[in-house]
């Protein structure tokens, strides 16, 4: 770094007391630019870097900002997150739905499988019915021929009675007995008539009871097909919140379901987040340093340590130590500005030049000299130190030269009586007259 810019040659100073000198020696009225030019550059440094300590200031904001919207990235994520959880409860109690549904068909279609058995069983219970009727009216046709056959036996008994008495007589009682015998079967046959109109009544009933369970058994069917459906329905339902859930929780290809991107774009990236206009993913606000996050601002890294040229308003790191990618020193952080350590730097150097021609406080003059070469810088002319014995600022008028321990000459620096000078209203009163 270029050393600043000092009087080289005590510019306007004048040895001569009206002319405006304090003393009459050039060089000692020298010594108030030399103060005043060091005192104005540490001001300026001091200035700057005061400036520098701003801008850093504003760098860690931006950084704090870039923070902020990293958090709200990772909210997002979390949402999303949130989101695919929701989903994927969504896609355990589908499950446990059809799960349910499956159950119930299954249970629906053993009722319908008992209500075909209990039909079969009727329908054979039917035909067995029928069968025994069938049986009972072929007896009752059996026993109503038996009774025709003893009436028609009578009647010839009957006339063979007409023919002979003895024959009647016993013909009679043959007849009776026959009669007997016909209401006997007639009643037998009554019966077994009786006994088919019940039987028929009964597979009647039956085949009733049959076409109801068959009916039932059609019912238990179609519920059982229902159930089915809706379990395939609820399957379906299933696995599409599962697919619903995974595309939540991972996809980067763009948004989901309409609506949002997924947790994991919002968190490390994916198409439609990276560098969109209001997006950035979590990743990219906290970590990105070769772009911006969102097409517009940079990153908590980029403003902390980062060095783009496109920032053109500086990192932390560059305010800090210095600017460009190399963070050097006498480089310009954005602009014309440098950062806190050129400015401290700047500062440090006018300190040291001040040191340079101001000793610090002596007892005398040799003790004063003694400690700035030990310090190992020279003695010259114009030098300051305060000297505690005679309590007045002194300067070097002779510097030391030789071998040993010489001495040079120093000389108070005295006031100058001004009791003589004009004052200020006189003064002005005779500029306004001329």
């Amino acid at each position: 770094m270029a050393t600043p810019a000092r009087p080289g040659s005590f510019t306007g100073a004048t040895d001569n007391a009206s002319s405006g000198g304090l003393f009459t020696d050039t060089l000692i009225d020298g010594i108030p630019d030399i103060v005043g030019a060091d005192v104005a550059a540490a001001q300026a440094a001091a200035t700057a870097a005061a400036a520098s300590e701003a801008n850093a200031a504003t760098s860690e904001t931006n950084a704090a900002t870039s923070a902020t919207t990293a958090s709200t990235a990772s909210t997002n994520a979390a949402n999303s997150a949130t989101a695919a959880a929701n989903s994927a409860t969504a896609a355990a109690t589908s499950a446990s739905t059809t799960a349910a549904d499956a159950a119930t068909a299954t249970a629906q279609a053993a009722a319908a499988s008992t209500s075909a058995t209990n039909a079969a069983a009727s329908q054979t219970a039917a035909s067995n019915s029928a069968t025994s009727a069938a049986t009972s009216a072929t007896q009752a046709t059996a026993s109503l021929n038996t009774a025709l056959a003893s009436a028609s036996s009578a009647s010839n008994s009957a006339t063979a009675a007409a023919a002979s008495a003895t024959n009647a007589a016993t013909s009679e009682t043959n007849a009776a007995t026959s009669e007997t015998n016909a209401a006997a079967s007639a009643t037998t046959a009554s019966t077994a008539s009786t006994t088919a109109t019940t039987a028929a009544t009964n597979a009647s009933a039956s085949e009733t009871n049959s076409a109801a369970s068959a009916a039932a058994a059609l019912v238990s069917e179609t519920n059982a097909a229902t159930s089915e459906t809706n379990a395939a329905t609820s399957e379906t339902n299933a696995a599409n919140s599962e697919t619903g859930a995974q595309e939540w929780a991972v996809q980067t290809t763009g948004i989901v379901d309409s609506t949002d991107y997924s947790s994991k774009a919002w968190a490390i990236g994916g198409t439609g987040v990276d560098q969109a206009s209001g997006g950035g993913s979590a990743k990219d606000w906290a970590t990105e340093t070769t772009t911006t996050a969102d097409n517009t601002e940079y990153s908590a890294k980029e403003y902390a340590i980062g060095s783009q040229a496109g920032n053109t308003d500086g990192s932390a790191k560059q305010w800090a130590l210095g600017g460009g990618n190399s963070f050097a020193l006498a480089t310009p952080v954005s602009g014309t500005d440098y950062s806190a350590r050129y400015w401290a730097d700047i500062a440090a150097q006018t300190v040291a030049n001040f040191d340079e021609k101001y000793y610090g406080n002596y007892a005398t003059d040799a003790l004063a000299e003694d400690a700035h070469e030990a310090a190992g810088k020279t003695v010259t002319v114009g030098d300051l130190y305060y000297n505690t014995t005679d309590n007045a600022v002194k300067y070097c008028t002779v510097a030391p030269t030789g071998t040993g321990a010489p001495v040079g000459t120093w000389l108070p620096i005295q006031a100058v009586n001004t009791s003589n000078f004009a004052t200020n209203g006189f003064a002005i009163a005779m500029a306004i007259a001329l």
